[in-house]
């Protein structure tokens, strides 16, 4: 009888153990002098090592830091619990210094009244992607928030004042002032939503439907006709130089002219005096777009950043320009897409070249 009760306990902690080491989360069990006694591969791995842990005291295992990357005392957190402590305000301290976030999860052991305790189980596991999204969400409706409050609050007063102007009678010049204050203002926020549409559109990473014939000559007039005016209005030359041989190639088209037009809508808005070129030229792959400024260019330090999403460079002559920082990420989002590279050149107040190498897709 008692062989077979032994035989049992035996199946059973083969099986618990079997459970503990298929659980895709870390898990450590120590005794109440915090040894660890048990653990699976996940934990192993988690803590990136390659040599039982068993036998050791937790703190030499596992390096723990809060979010403020302050050293966090193991032992005396665990004994401050009562119950049990969940939290994803952790990190865990590689030997390189390197850290990522964890969920932690630690709970006490209690065998019985009358017992002594038996120890902790810690289970964690990797949040730091869960994080990085949780902080993008948070930064993207700060910034999307910002964006919105300002031209609306420009649009109301101006409409505002429109309205005094006509209550008034107040100069005709005036009156149209203020319509035209209110109209850039919706004019960037149609801008803006079209940035939001187009980034749910890279972020899905979709490729298209449909794969188009795309005259590069045809698409380069289409894009100076488009933005002359506002580059008249900043008495600015546009200027097209498309190879005159360049033949046909199919890939998105809405894909490449949006790509294009936001590297020629960068150049009009960073460039107070000369020209801006557009041009195209055959490549190894397809055909390489152009588009050449003589603006105000990107420091050595911003050309590291500036296809980051929401980056806005802080050089003044920058930030005195509105915009969401979704533009190049956009586009660098919507080249991969298309299997298209993009590539530029700058130079602080010497200009910059921004290049679309648009392989041509087999229908």
């Amino acid at each position: 009888m008692e062989k077979a009760i032994n035989q049992q306990k035996n199946i059973d902690t083969d099986r618990l153990i079997s459970l503990i080491n298929n659980m895709s989360d870390a898990v450590i069990a120590t005794d109440s002098n915090f040894i660890v006694t048990h653990y699976n591969a996940s934990a192993l791995n988690l803590l990136d090592r390659n040599t039982s842990i068993a036998k050791n005291t937790l703190s030499d295992v596992m390096k723990i830091v809060d979010i403020d990357d302050e050293p966090v005392n193991l032992k005396t957190l665990i004994k401050s619990i009562k119950v049990s402590l969940t939290s994803d305000e952790f990190k865990l301290l590689y030997v390189d210094k390197s850290t990522i976030n964890l969920y932690l999860s630690i709970t006490p052991l209690h065998l019985g009244f009358g017992k002594e305790d038996g120890g902790f189980i810690i289970t964690f596991r990797d949040i730091t992607q869960e994080k990085s999204l949780d902080n993008e969400r948070d930064e993207f409706i700060s910034v999307v928030s910002h964006e919105l409050r300002n031209p609306i609050a420009i649009a109301e007063g101006s409409l505002s004042n429109a309205l005094y102007s006509i209550d008034k009678k107040i100069s005709l010049d005036q009156l149209k002032n203020e319509i035209d204050q209110s109209h850039k203002q919706i004019i960037f926020l149609s801008e803006l939503i079209n940035d939001l549409t187009s980034l749910s559109r890279a972020e899905n990473n979709k490729k298209p439907d449909i794969v188009d014939k795309i005259n590069a000559s045809e698409l380069i007039q289409e894009l100076a006709k488009e933005y002359i005016d506002k580059a008249n209005k900043k008495k600015l030359k546009l200027l097209t130089n498309p190879d005159p041989n360049l033949e046909i190639i199919c890939s998105s088209r809405l894909y490449v002219k949006e790509i294009l037009q936001n590297f020629v809508s960068n150049a009009i808005k960073y460039t107070e005096s000369g020209n801006i070129e557009i041009s195209a030229k055959h490549s190894s792959i397809g055909i390489e777009f152009t588009v050449s400024d003589t603006g105000i260019g990107v420091s050595k330090a911003d050309s590291l950043k500036i296809f980051n999403k929401f980056f806005r460079s802080g050089d003044y002559r920058t930030s005195q320009s509105s915009g969401t920082g979704l533009g190049l990420y956009i586009a660098i989002k919507l080249a991969k897409i298309i299997s298209a590279q993009i590539s530029f050149e700058s130079a602080l107040n010497h200009g910059s070249t921004f290049r679309l190498n648009v392989p041509n897709q087999k229908q």
